[in-house]
């Protein structure tokens, strides 16, 4: 028996009001509520077409229906939602553009984690039905080769579990036998050794051997244009140059430390140093939203959210697995999607993203002579 069911889990605006009834997607003193993400679906459009008539039908909504949406909310909130001017189309407003703004902020920064809870709920219910059979666990930090490889993956027996963690975390659950495939990165050139280093504890080389999954350009974000003028590491001195991190424990944390000691700069003089985010995509989007001017992540992010990006590094992104289980059927099954002509080709088209090598077994010494 096959059962084709898919968990998802998404992140849900809510609304309250002075008098703290709360109001769940929905308008306020409204006969016939509309869901908030309908309101946000419907911004999202706008910027995208610059008119209503084609968010319209990028939404699935009649002419009619869309300006009720949007009149209600302005209601709501008490604000024009949209700016329309004959020659230059419909724009949003500051508050919609904020409003929109912020829910990417969002997605990108809870997303990896509700992916991950979902994944985790589908292999616990699928554990309690017939004919299940074992799965692939893979533990690893948000990336977007890695989060193609679970698409890749959908639908498919056995499953293949997917929990985000930082690559020490993902190594040390590896060793422990929590998981079947641990994902790390090693950035080429002088910072390979410090890193490595990193991770020497728990990649043996008499046990494990790798999966090459990519090679990806790494460095800093900026606004488009880049308006102040940042060129490298060194500019984050700069006390008008406001920087956005990664979370703590992170491999690509460390690596910022890393070349900021080569810049000759110290953490203390970084403003924004402790302010965190979990994934590349948050990192970008605290930037585009005008929070932030400038952040590490990979260089894919960075053109999603129309940012400038300043290459520092490349790094390859590993999966270690057991030499012990290498032949097993779930594995070999993993190995021929990995190296499938759609998968490569997906991966191939990252901006950033060089896939030559992907699906490429190695063994530690092959990979780092």
């Amino acid at each position: 028996m096959t059962y084709k069911f898919r968990i998802g889990l998404r992140a849900q605006w809510t609304l309250g009001s002075d008098d703290d009834s709360a109001v769940v997607g929905a308008a306020a003193a409204v006969t016939a509520p509309v869901p908030l993400q309908d309101m946000l679906a419907l911004l999202a459009a706008i910027d995208a077409t610059g008119n209503i008539a084609g968010a319209c039908r990028a939404c699935g909504l009649s002419y009619r229906h869309a300006w009720g949406v949007l009149r209600r909310f302005e209601g709501i909130f008490g604000t024009q939602l949209l700016i329309t001017n004959r020659r230059q189309g419909t724009q949003l407003a500051p508050f919609a553009q904020r409003l929109l703004w912020a829910n990417r902020r969002i997605e990108a920064r809870l997303m990896p984690t509700l992916d991950s809870m979902a994944s985790e709920l589908q292999e616990e219910l699928e554990r309690l039905l017939p004919e299940s059979g074992p799965h692939l666990r893979l533990h690893a930090s948000h990336g977007f080769a890695v989060e193609s490889l679970m698409q890749h993956m959908s639908g498919r027996k056995p499953g293949l579990e997917l929990r985000y963690r930082t690559a020490i975390e993902a190594l040390a659950s590896l060793e422990r036998h929590e998981c079947d495939l641990a994902g790390f990165q090693v950035p080429l050139g002088d910072f390979e050794s410090p890193i490595m280093e990193r991770y020497a504890q728990w990649l043996h080389a008499d046990e494990y051997v790798l999966i090459h999954l990519a090679v990806r350009n790494t460095g800093l974000f900026v606004t488009a244009g880049n308006p102040k003028q940042i060129r490298g590491m060194a500019d984050l001195a700069r006390p008008d140059v406001r920087f956005v991190n990664r979370q703590i424990g992170s491999s690509t944390r460390y690596l910022v430390g890393l070349m900021l000691q080569r810049a000759g700069v110290s953490i203390g003089e970084v403003q924004g140093y402790e302010t965190n985010e979990f994934t590349h995509m948050a990192i970008a989007a605290h930037i585009a939203s005008g929070m932030a001017d400038t952040g590490v992540g990979v260089e894919t992010a960075a053109c999603r959210f129309g940012l400038d990006f300043i290459p520092l590094v490349r790094e390859r992104y590993f999966f270690a697995i057991r030499k012990s289980s290498l032949e097993t059927p779930a594995m070999q099954d993993l190995l021929s999607i990995m190296r499938s002509f759609d998968y490569v080709g997906y991966v191939g088209q990252l901006v950033g993203y060089d896939a030559r090598d992907t699906g490429r077994l190695q063994t530690l010494e092959e990979a780092f002579a």
